[in-house]
């Protein structure tokens, strides 16, 4: 299964490169609307880990990476790879590793201007603490190290017909959680963290614009979303249809509103028993499902659903949409923030509330992501961050918070800021991330029922060149995580700093310094890390 998101992850890559290829490529001649950067390289590091808190051990392994950057922008397509594999080589009784980590996103038009195929896809490395918490910090605590995959393909459509715009999308996609071992709460009990799950998508839409055939714009939109979720067989269904009206107050504020009708089904299966009726759990901690057993209904709700809002856009560089109404049997909150008052600044926020699993959030961020962004690594450890940045701005990919198997509803607010001073370049991202999760009565998913996890999240990096061969990064992260249960909060913060200088045109030496510190109610000691890095790195 890995093999396969990793092929789909490369075919992205690949396929939107051939798309893309000036089609003058031959006769040597330049096409100024399209352009192609593909830098593989390889990389050879010594680091030293020593441990600060609550030991004192030192450490020293090789580390071996392989990779590539692609960015690949095109008249009609356009993609973004970020892939790497790395190797570590311990001494002693250290034990060896492989790690695959990576992002990218992009599309092809089957039709230009109308129709296009998009996809992406995510590797990253983590770790979970016994709460289900996640940390982006995979450095404390090895033995929780564990890894998540996500992939995602499907059309989507924008054309008019006469005065109607129509849109659509149609997405299918695959989400994995990997980890070595059993995940345990502070009781000892393991905790049923998400296995696998695949997810499908749908929406279409036709409406007229305002002015075009009446005053005001009018729309109807239909759609679906589903997760199917392997844990317990949970399956999450949310089928709609709704009407919305636009009313222009003046040239660049609208009042907007729509009313529809909205079908919610969240349901599982319950685990198989012992004689004793216990639960069986498997080898890897998770509850094994009873496939004889009837589905259980843990959320279902159908209706009216509603909501009113405004459509701000006093320039090219700006943009508002914020909207309040009724979903989900309660209120509701959406919005979107987009400010970009030069082209070296770009600030974007976006408030969102939606029923999912684990895998449909991260199929989602995936979905939102640009096809046009430089992928932000940890320069000690090589891992993907989540955040991005790019000409439209810097982007967050994957709010990652519980990794507890069962369905909830997600709240929250996410936002990025890039700014480039000079020839430096900022970048931050923050959020805050609320997850209810829902059981149903009678499955050995009850007792998460009601619960409330939280997550803040805070992450950054600066970076700069230093004359025509040299160059200066820093990253920090900061995260907080509260759980609903009785496990207690979880608080990673961490920094690191590297140097990079030209040795010949294609070989260059590195040198990194990273420091990072966990804290766990979990636990009952505190973990603090300091990192140092000495590397080669060669560029084909």
């Amino acid at each position: 299964m890995i093999m396969r998101i990793l092929k789909a992850a490369l075919m992205v890559g690949f396929a939107t490169v051939i798309a893309v290829a000036p089609a003058n490529a031959q006769d040597g001649t330049r096409d100024d609307r399209r352009a192609v950067s593909v830098q593989p390289y390889i990389e050879v590091s010594q680091i030293l880990s020593a441990e600060l808190s609550p030991g004192d051990d030192v450490v020293t392994y090789t580390q071996v990476a392989a990779g590539v950057d692609l960015n690949a922008q095109g008249r009609n397509s356009g993609a973004s790879v970020s892939l790497r594999y790395e190797r570590n080589i311990g001494y002693g009784d250290d034990v060896d590793s492989d790690t695959i980590s990576g992002v990218a996103r992009g599309y092809v038009a089957v039709i230009p201007r109308s129709l296009n195929f998009e996809a992406g896809a995510l590797a990253a490395r983590t770790r979970v603490d016994g709460g289900g918490g996640v940390s982006t910090n995979p450095l404390v605590a090895e033995d929780a190290e564990s890894q998540i995959y996500s992939v995602y393909a499907g059309p989507s459509l924008a054309t008019r017909v006469g005065a109607v715009d129509v849109t659509g999308i149609a997405r299918v996609g695959y989400n994995r959680f990997e980890t070595d071992d059993v995940i345990v709460d502070s009781n000892g009990d393991p905790v049923d963290v998400f296995d696998d799950s695949v997810t499908y998508t749908g929406q279409v839409r036709a409406g007229t614009r305002a002015g075009d055939a009446l005053p005001v714009g009018i729309g109807v939109t239909a759609g679906a979303f589903q997760e199917d979720v392997s844990n317990l067989d949970q399956r999450i269904r949310d089928l709609y249809v709704r009407g919305d009206v636009t009313v222009p107050v003046s040239d660049n504020f609208a009042v907007v509103g729509g009313i529809g009708y909205e079908d919610v089904e969240i349901s599982s299966r319950d685990a198989l028993r012992n004689p004793d009726g216990t639960p069986v759990i498997g080898d890897d901690g998770r509850f094994v499902t009873d496939s004889s057993a009837p589905r259980r209904i843990a959320f279902d709700v159908d209706g009216l659903i509603w909501d009113v809002g405004v459509i701000w856009n006093p320039s090219s560089r700006t943009s508002l949409a914020a909207t309040v109404g009724r979903r989900y049997d309660s209120t509701t909150y959406y919005g979107s923030f987009a400010y970009a008052p030069s082209s070296r600044s770009a600030l974007n926020i976006s408030v969102y509330d939606g029923l999912t699993g684990f895998g449909g959030v991260l199929n989602n961020s995936l979905a939102g992501l640009s096809s046009d962004f430089e992928a932000l690594r940890n320069p000690v450890t090589g891992d993907f961050s989540g955040l991005v940045t790019g000409e439209d701005g810097s982007g967050l990919v994957g709010t990652l918070g519980s990794v507890r198997s069962a369905a909830f509803r997600g709240r929250g607010v996410r936002a990025s800021y890039q700014h480039r001073i000079g020839r430096a370049t900022a970048a931050i991202g923050a959020g805050y991330d609320e997850r209810e999760f829902i059981a149903a009565a009678g499955t050995v998913l009850a007792a998460a029922d009601g619960i409330t996890d939280e997550s803040y999240y805070l992450t950054g990096t600066l970076s700069r060149p230093i004359g025509r061969s040299a160059s200066f990064a820093t990253n920090a992260y900061v995260n907080w995580f509260k759980s609903g249960g009785d496990n207690g909060d979880v608080t990673a913060i961490g920094g690191s700093a590297a140097y990079n200088r030209s040795i010949t045109d294609r070989l260059s030496a590195r040198a990194a310094l990273a420091v990072d510190y966990f804290d766990s109610e979990f636990t009952a000691e505190d973990f603090a890390f300091a990192t140092a890095l000495l590397g080669l790195r060669y560029d084909f």
